[in-house]
């Protein structure tokens, strides 16, 4: 998984363009299948027209997903690692009530 991440920038173009290709052909072939059953009046091929669209829809939601990731990007070195931010840890505090919750050692 980490060697996917690292992929030099050509290759990883080289991909999203055959992804972008593939979507398209989908797309294609939906409408396709959406004309041939407006001209034979079958719901069928209307129903296999809208499911090839849904899954390039999907596929381009995945592209989309896999391609900007917070997890790529920072493995490119394009995002700003997180920086521990500064502060008072609540550990540190002692409030009034929580003195009630410790047993008592002596005698009171």
């Amino acid at each position: 998984m980490r060697a996917f991440l690292l992929l030099p920038t050509p290759v990883f173009t080289a991909i999203a363009l055959v992804v972008v290709v593939v979507v398209i052909a989908l797309v294609a072939w939906a409408l396709q299948l959406m004309q041939a059953a407006t001209d034979r009046r079958e719901f069928s091929l209307m129903l296999a027209g809208c499911m090839v669209c849904s899954a390039a829809v999907g596929l381009a939601t995945v592209m989309v997903l896999t391609f900007t990731s917070p997890v790529r990007l920072e493995a490119r070195g394009l995002s700003a690692p997180e920086v521990e931010s500064a502060g008072v840890s609540l550990d540190a505090i002692m409030l009034p009530w929580d003195d009630s919750l410790r047993p008592r050692l002596g005698p009171s």
